[in-house]
């Protein structure tokens, strides 16, 4: 049984920036993709950005130029930069962790809330 833990969320103004957390129970993290997506009220889940255990980044449209993914496999813990947010960056924010093939497959995180507002 894999535990996601996010922290780092909270109310920022337009402009501004967050850091978001998420460590990983044990320590095989290592070895699978995780990634952040969000959720606004009413929306569908969306990938925000993921990294493979190579290290290897994906980001949606809308957040690259202002937002960087990277991991600590020492901490188990995947991290999410956020720059120059605006209000529509504003939604719950999930870590997953991917196990391609394993089932099941994929482990989340309660989710972080990011307010964008002035």
């Amino acid at each position: 049984q894999v535990q996601l833990v996010e922290s780092g969320g909270g109310l920022v103004q337009p402009g501004g920036s967050l850091r978001l957390s998420c460590a990983a129970s044990g320590s095989g993290s290592r070895f699978y993709t995780m990634g952040w997506y969000r959720q606004a009220p009413g929306k569908q889940r969306e990938l925000v950005a993921r990294v493979t255990s190579g290290g290897s980044t994906i980001y949606a449209d809308s957040v690259k130029g202002r937002f960087s993914i990277s991991r600590d496999n020492a901490k188990n813990t995947v991290y999410l930069q956020t720059n120059s947010l605006k209000p529509e960056d504003t939604a719950i924010y999930y870590c997953n962790l991917n196990r391609r093939g394993v089932v099941p497959s994929d482990y989340w995180g309660q989710g972080t809330q990011v307010t964008v507002s002035s």
